[in-house]
């Protein structure tokens, strides 16, 4: 099967998706971005074509009799099973990469102290391995890094007090190995993944793939080569993709199509990134006719947002949710990131609820988003709305009032997938030019 893949490579994550011929999406990757951009665009490449593989399967399996019932379920539990496999295989290399740091000459008088530790604290992470690919299982976040991360070092801590163990050396380990395995893509064979994740949860009951019909469907979308016709980069940091020149586009290009791909009616887009704010004008075919674009600070993007979290002690995730429960109008005058730190500092020491703050802020960011859209014409119906910001619901809440505020009845599209806007764009972009 032909393939045309494009890859947004953002500040904070990078995006990949796959167009089959019909310009029908098959698979959507996502990773975060790392200082090694060959990584981060193969990683993100892959997942995108793991992904493709899920897509196959369903359309292999959809409509066949006795299965309707379970398939989607049994489809779920198979993808679970499949990325708790590829888990516990980037924690297999980051033990050994932890392993051979340990035997650097300076930690040589601890090396049975510090190997016994690594043993026993990997033990318990593939121990509560199984509780993270449950169904409905809260996981602050679907990277390796953060999801081995922060257990490593909570359960490294118990670890380091049982064994008498330095505990500043295993994180140093960690903190070493991590990188090294973050910037490298997960091996072994995609394929092989998906089998002993198949057998998995054959043996948990799964029904939809018992019979020889199934099973021979299953082996030919997994089996059906994808080829790679065309690979088109876009985003933050697309100078730096491992791609040849006439292979880049431009994000407002790209963000202008994906949009218009989502939402034919577009004729806005708003794209609230993690670096930069992008306000775009579409015409009837997706090409672009006007844009403006805060990109000289982080002031109001996604890394504000984080830099918000992480004064408050949050996970960005929860942000959002804390200020939907705000039931005060507070009015914050600094959308600067060096700023921000002090306000907030100064809002909570007088009293006011950390809600009525995050709310405070978040109208703060789509103030200054509107001034950005009212100088790239303003708002024409349809107006679509991305980026990993669209996400939020106290964003999209402050966007909605001052949309209607401002322009009044306006269509507003905000697709579940439009952290890939771009990523889209791209993967059109490539179909377009391999069949120029």
């Amino acid at each position: 099967m032909r393939c045309f893949i494009g890859i947004d490579l953002g500040s904070t994550t990078t995006k990949a998706v796959v167009l089959d011929e019909s310009c029908q999406t098959l698979g959507r990757g996502i990773t975060n971005s790392r200082s090694n951009y060959d990584t981060a665009a193969a990683v993100s490449k892959q997942e995108a074509l793991i992904n493709a593989r899920f897509t196959l399967l369903r359309r292999e399996l959809s409509g066949l009799p006795g299965i309707e019932e379970t398939l989607e379920s049994d489809l779920a539990s198979l993808e679970r099973a499949f990325r708790q496999v590829q888990f516990l295989d980037q924690l297999d290399d980051l033990e050994a990469t932890c392993r051979h740091g340990a035997t650097h000459a300076r930690f040589l008088t601890q090396k049975d102290g510090i190997e016994a530790a690594l043993s026993e604290v990997f033990r318990r992470l593939r121990d509560e391995a199984g509780r993270m690919f449950v169904p409905r299982a809260q996981k602050k976040s679907d990277f390796f890094r953060d999801l081995a991360g922060s257990r490593f070092i909570s359960l490294a801590e118990g670890v380091s007090k049982e064994l008498k163990v330095n505990f500043e050396v295993l994180t140093n380990l960690y903190d070493k190995a991590i990188i090294e395995v973050e910037n490298r893509p997960p091996s072994g064979a995609i394929d092989k993944k998906f089998l002993a994740a198949l057998e998995t949860i054959r043996a948990k009951g799964a029904k939809s793939f018992d019979s020889p019909e199934v099973a021979a469907r299953v082996r030919q979308a997994l089996s059906l080569p994808l080829e790679e016709v065309y690979v088109v980069g876009t985003g933050y940091g697309r100078v730096r993709l491992p791609f040849p020149k006439e292979h880049i586009r431009s994000e407002i290009l790209c963000h202008g199509l994906g949009a218009h791909l989502m939402y034919e009616g577009t004729r806005t887009v708003l794209d609230i990134g993690g670096q930069d704010t992008k306000a775009i004008q579409v015409d009837g075919d997706g090409i672009v006719e006007n844009f403006q674009m805060n990109d000289r600070c982080a002031a109001g993007c996604g890394r504000y947002l984080g830099y918000i979290a992480d004064e408050m002690q949050l996970g960005l995730h929860e942000i959002g949710p804390l200020a939907m429960k705000s039931t005060r109008n507070l009015r914050i005058n600094s959308t600067c990131t060096v700023f921000a730190g002090a306000e907030l500092r100064d809002r909570l020491a007088l009293g006011d609820k950390r809600e009525d703050v995050l709310a405070g802020l978040h109208r703060a960011i789509i103030l200054r988003a509107m001034s950005i859209i009212s100088r790239s014409g303003g708002i024409r119906d349809q107006f679509t709305f991305t980026g990993g910001v669209a996400k939020n619901e106290a964003a999209v809440r402050e966007l909605r009032k001052l949309v209607k505020e401002n322009y009044g009845e306006v269509t507003i599209n905000i697709n579940p997938d439009s952290i890939y806007t771009g990523a889209l764009g791209a993967a059109a972009f490539a179909q377009r030019a391999a069949n120029a």
